[in-house]
C-alpha cells in the first residue's frame, strides 16, 4: 500500500472551506468528515483534513498561526500541464481564493499560486517530464 498523507489545516468557517474546494472540483470523504471536519480528497494517496480552528487545537498545544499574517506552510500541488495549472488557479480566483505569488514561468516549469479562503498558500506547478528525465 502507498504511503499517504494527511495534511491538517486549520479553518475558520468549514462550510466556506468546502465550498471553495468544491468548486475547484474536488470531493470529500464522509468516512472522515463530521460537522467539524472535512476530508479533502486531493488524489488516492493525498488528503487535507479541514478542521474548525477549535477541533485542530485538540491536536496541538502551540497557537493556531494566523495565515493572513504570516507562512506557516506552502502546499504544492502537481498538473499535468500548464493548462491544468491555469485551470486550477483561475478556479481558485474566482470562487474565493485570493493571489499569492506572481506566476512562475522558467519554461521546462510553470507555477501559480494562490490563497484559500483561510490563506492558506497553496501553489500548482506543472514540469516538464523531459527536462527530468536523466
Amino acid at each position: 500500500m502507498p504511503q499517504m498523507i494527511f495534511v491538517n489545516l486549520p479553518v475558520k468557517d468549514l462550510e466556506t472551506s468546502k465550498d471553495f474546494f468544491a468548486k475547484l472540483g474536488y470531493s470529500f470523504n464522509p468516512q472522515f468528515s463530521d460537522e467539524r471536519t472535512a476530508c479533502l480528497v486531493i488524489s488516492d494517496t493525498i488528503f487535507a483534513m479541514l478542521l474548525q480552528e477549535e477541533r485542530f487545537k485538540d491536536f496541538t498545544k502551540k497557537d493556531i498561526a494566523d495565515a493572513a499574517s504570516s507562512t506557516e506552510v506552502i502546499l504544492a500541488l502537481s498538473a499535468d500541464s500548464r493548462e491544468k495549472v491555469d485551470e486550477l488557479a483561475d478556479a481558485a480566483l474566482a470562487n474565493g481564493g485570493s493571489p499569492a505569488n506572481e506566476t512562475q514561468d522558467l519554461g521546462f516549469m510553470y507555477g501559480r499560486s494562490f490563497q484559500d479562503p483561510d490563506h492558506h498558500m497553496w501553489e500548482v506547478i506543472w514540469m516538464d517530464p523531459s527536462a527530468v528525465e536523466g
